[in-house]
Formats: structure tokens, C-alpha cells, sequence
């Protein structure tokens, strides 16, 4: 058994990657699946189509590579964080779409409870913040939504999970009920600094107990997959959230590196080692991963739109037919025009946790065009990588962050968005050879589990370094397009 299999279960698509014995890509499966807009700021997935869609390219990436799940040692699972899914204990049918993490519908109830003067426990418990974007108050509007459903969780008929939770069930056939800590930590109801859920937090919010899942270390015994899936059973030996996988996946095992993975969001974490740090500026303190029982910590700043933007462009806009035309655009778009693009679709994630604000453009002329507005769409993207780094610099600046910038996702490889990264950074940015960090973070989780791949020194050794972009923008340059872009979004959070 040479080959680890991850499973990387996304807001847009799910993935099945191969890797052989020396952690090398064999083969990838990707299938996207429907996203569902019910309300203005609601975002819902149908949790059959996660369910579905992964198992279809795990068939599918074993197929491709022509191996059989007898070949495979262990699975890693990675996917979307704070999504919310509810599901029957006995028939495993969800009893509402799963809410995901982009939701703002518990805005209100979010005020209601800071308001009440509640948030400073729920930080100091979870490292968050009373925001829509995590699982809690998302799980509570379906017990409040769906007919009988609190009864229900309350009699032990009905199971809470973020989708790893989902997806393990599913494939152990439902035999285990179960997460990693890094995914807990983004439910707004697990204690990181005791490590288990907190009782408080559950009574205040009516929501039993029993529903939620066993935690355990991103390498773990989290169950078998069932023979009759993939034609053998494998067991499921890494879990980790997709962002806290790319950490891994990206060697971040020092207190000081910092890594930033663009997909649909864009997401930041700085590992701070074994101590948690409260933030100052509104970031959240998180489990950057746990092994043996000891979680080591980070503090993360989320962009709730980063990726998403280029999408908006091709399915929204239409004037993009696919994302790789947005750096060609770009690189002719007219320079002595300075268009603006706040894309705040579904609110500001750090660090401005606004969820009422809606996106914005500014500086439009009538000669606005298609390539301006991909160039805007990309630098977007720079702008908020800088607003994030600045405060975990604010946050950690006794011990000092590494100067150097590790890159990874979907937006990751185009160049030009890069190098925009690096100047208005004024710091270098890694771009590694291995572009999906997420599913090699949790593809060496259940390979080291499995015995077949090196401990944390020896994978940190084996990380390569695809390109390094250096910052070519003159300093007056970079602070007045920083500037135009904090009015920008000053003037968006006024409107909204």
C-alpha cells in the first residue's frame, strides 16, 4: 500500500488526489457541483451533492491512475470549514441544506448577543468572534427553522457536523461520528484552550450535547471506509480544515510563518506555536493543528471573496468566459485609470468583521472596461492580503513574522496577480512547487498515520519552492493605490 488518497471537499467542487510513496501528484478528479442563493446573503449546498460528487471522484481518480483502493494506505479528508450540516442518526438524510460558511443570515441574532455583551466569553472561550460566518448560530437557525428538529436533537435522533464530519459518516457507512480539533475550533463552540466543547456555549444557544461530534488529533484513527464504496475497506487516518491543511501542507511548523491560500476566500494564518494569542486588531485565534493531544495555535485572518471575485466575472458579469483571462486582461488594463473593486458580496471578514456592508466599485470612467475590471478584481484580492498581514504584524509584533509570504490555491498561479501581491506587500511572496497544499497537507496526515511518509522534519525538508516574486513597485506607489483602497472601503461601509 504506496498510495495515500485525499479528499478535498470545497465550497465550488469536490477532489480526489493521488499521491504515491514519495508525496508526488499521481492523478486529480475535480467536479463541481451547485451552489444555492435562497436570500440575499444566504449561501446553502445540497449535502447529497457533496456527498455525491466526492465519492464520484474518488471512483474516478483511482480509475484515472489505475490502481485499486487496495493500493491506497490510508485517506486524508480536507473541506470547507464552519459549513453546517444536520443530519438523521439513522437514515443519514440531511433535514436542511447545509448552510455554508458565507451565510449571513444569523447576522441579527450575531448584534443580538454582542449587544447583550456576550461576545468577550465566546472569544475568550473559542478565540472567534460572534460572526455569521461560523457553525453555531447556523446550526441553531436550523433547530429554530426546521419542524421538530430541536426536539428531535434532544431525544438523540439527529447529528451535527462541519462537512468532514458529514463526509466520514457517509463513508464509514455511519459508524463514526467524529471531527479533528481544527475543525471544532471553527464551530464557535469548542473551548480551545480545554479542548472539548464548551457547555456553557451549548446551553446559551440551546443546542444538546449529544449532537455534536467526538474530537480527535488531525492524525487519528477516524474510522474505515466501507468495502463496498471503493471496492476495499481504507481507513480515514487525517483530518484537518482546508485552511489549517494548507498550513501543513505548506511546512508552516515554526512559530512565525505565515502562509495565505487563495480560493473562493482567502485565508491567512500565522502559526504562534503553543500558546494562543488574543488579538488586538480582530483576528481570530485558532488550532493551526493538534497532535498527540497538544494543539498548536495561529491566529488567521479570513477574505471572505477572493477567487469568488473572478467567478462573479465569468458567471455574474459575463465578460470573462474562464479565470486564466483575467491575468491576461489585467496586464492590459489602462494605467491612469484607478478603478476600485470592494467585493464585499456577502460582507467584510477580517479585519473588519462587517456582515451588513454589500460590494462596491469606484473610479469608474466611461472608458471602464473589461480589462479594468479584471485588474481591479485581482487587486482586490492584494489589497485585503495587506490588510490582514498588517494586523497579525500589530498582533505578533514581540516575536517578529517571516518576512517571506507562502502562497498557495487557485489564484496562486496566476502570475500577475502574484507579483501585484508582492508590491503591494513591499515583501517577497513563495509561490511552492506543490500548488494543492490543502490536499498534500492531509495526504501526508494519513501517510505519516500509515507509517509510508516522513514526521514534520523530514516533509519541512521536502518542500520546493516553484517561484519567488520580489516587490517591484516604488514605495510612493504601493501606499497610494493602499490608500485609495482603505478609502474605498471606508466609503463602503458607510453606505452599507
Amino acid at each position: 500500500m504506496t498510495y495515500t488518497l485525499a479528499i478535498d471537499q470545497g465550497t465550488t467542487s469536490s477532489r480526489a488526489i493521488l499521491f504515491d510513496a514519495k508525496m508526488k501528484k499521481v492523478a486529480i478528479e475535480q467536479e463541481e457541483f451547485a451552489q444555492h442563493y435562497p436570500a440575499s446573503g444566504w449561501v446553502e449546498h445540497e449535502p447529497e451533492d457533496l456527498w455525491d460528487s466526492t465519492l464520484r471522484v474518488c471512483r474516478a481518480v483511482l480509475k484515472t491512475a489505475g490502481i485499486s483502493a487496495n493500493d491506497i494506505a490510508g485517506i486524508g479528508i480536507t473541506n470547507q470549514r464552519e459549513t453546517t450540516v444536520v443530519w438523521d442518526k439513522t437514515t443519514g438524510k440531511a433535514i436542511h441544506r447545509a448552510i455554508v460558511w458565507q451565510d449571513r443570515r444569523t447576522a441579527e441574532f450575531c448584534r443580538e448577543l454582542r449587544d447583550a455583551g456576550h461576545e468577550a466569553m465566546f472569544t475568550a472561550r473559542t478565540g472567534l468572534l460572534l460572526d455569521p460566518y461560523f457553525s453555531a448560530t447556523k446550526l441553531k437557525w436550523i433547530l429554530d427553522h426546521v419542524d421538530g428538529a430541536r426536539e428531535r436533537a434532544e431525544q438523540g435522533e439527529l447529528l451535527f457536523g462541519t462537512v468532514d464530519s458529514f463526509l466520514i459518516w457517509k463513508l464509514t457507512g455511519g459508524a463514526a461520528h467524529v471531527t479533528d480539533a481544527t475543525n471544532a475550533a471553527r464551530t464557535l463552540l469548542y473551548d480551545i484552550h480545554k479542548g472539548r466543547w464548551s457547555t456553557n456555549i451549548c446551553a446559551m444557544l440551546r443546542i444538546p450535547t449529544q449532537m455534536l461530534p467526538e474530537v480527535k488529533d488531525c492524525a487519528a484513527e477516524f474510522g474505515t471506509l466501507t468495502g463496498d464504496l471503493l471496492g476495499a475497506e481504507i481507513p480515514i487516518l487525517g483530518v484537518a480544515g482546508d485552511q489549517q491543511a494548507a498550513t501543513l501542507g505548506q511546512a508552516c511548523f515554526q512559530p512565525g510563518m505565515l502562509k495565505s491560500t487563495y480560493g473562493t476566500g482567502c485565508f491567512a494564518l500565522l502559526n504562534t506555536g503553543t500558546v494562543p494569542v488574543a488579538s488586538q486588531n480582530r483576528l481570530l485565534t485558532t488550532i493551526a493543528y493538534q497532535f498527540d493531544g497538544t494543539p498548536t495555535y495561529a491566529l488567521e485572518g479570513s477574505i471572505f471573496i477572493a477567487g469568488a471575485v473572478v467567478q462573479w466575472l465569468r458567471d455574474g458579469l459575463k465578460i470573462i468566459g474562464a479565470a486564466p483571462e483575467t491575468q491576461e486582461l489585467a496586464a492590459t488594463a489602462d494605467e491612469t485609470q484607478s478603478l476600485v473593486l470592494v467585493p464585499a458580496f456577502v460582507g467584510l471578514g477580517a479585519p473588519y468583521w462587517n456582515a451588513e456592508c454589500r460590494g462596491a466599485v469606484f473610479g469608474l470612467t466611461r472608458n471602464s472596461g473589461t480589462a479594468e475590471f479584471a485588474k481591479a478584481a485581482l487587486e482586490s484580492v492584494g489589497f485585503q492580503t495587506r490588510d490582514l498581514l498588517q494586523a497579525m504584524t500589530a498582533d505578533w509584533e514581540a516575536q517578529g513574522c517571516e518576512d517571506v509570504l507562502r502562497v498557495d490555491g487557485g489564484m496562486s498561479a496566476s502570475d500577475w496577480a502574484m507579483q501585484f501581491l508582492s508590491d503591494i506587500l513591499g515583501a517577497p511572496v513563495d509561490r511552492p512547487e506543490i500548488r494543492e497544499t490543502t490536499a498534500l497537507g492531509v495526504a501526508w496526515l494519513a501517510g505519516m498515520r500509515a507509517g509510508i511518509y516522513p514526521d514534520q522534519a523530514g516533509f519541512s525538508e521536502s518542500w520546493a519552492l516553484e517561484r519567488r516574486f520580489e516587490p517591484q513597485m516604488d514605495v510612493d506607489t504601493r501606499e497610494e493605490k493602499y490608500a485609495r483602497w482603505k478609502r474605498a472601503v471606508a466609503a463602503t461601509i458607510d453606505a452599507g
